[in-house]
């Protein structure tokens, strides 16, 4: 094989190698969020956890937002506490 057919599959594989790991880096950025992640966003702004708290994350886990919200704003957190938390979640 040639030199210069070597160098050209070479840099292919790179390229590939390259536009592979792209196109997943975006995946594991987006990894999905968890009850857990919900509560920790809540205690790291200083709130603490009530009983309310864990079934509202399960909502914005699963991917229902709006109730998340609406619940830990009923159970007495600040409008921005609770979208970021249930943001979190999901």
């Amino acid at each position: 094989m040639r030199v210069s057919a070597r160098i050209a599959g070479v840099l292919a594989g790179f390229v590939l190698a390259a536009g592979g790991a792209l196109f997943a880096a975006p995946e594991a950025a987006s990894a999905p969020g968890s009850v857990q992640d919900c509560e920790q966003y809540l205690v790291q702004h200083g709130k603490q956890i009530t009983d309310a708290v864990g079934q509202a994350c399960y909502e914005g886990q699963i991917g229902n937002q709006t109730s998340c919200a609406a619940s830990l704003h009923e159970a007495g957190y600040s409008s921005s506490d609770a979208s970021g938390a249930c943001r979190a979640a999901r």
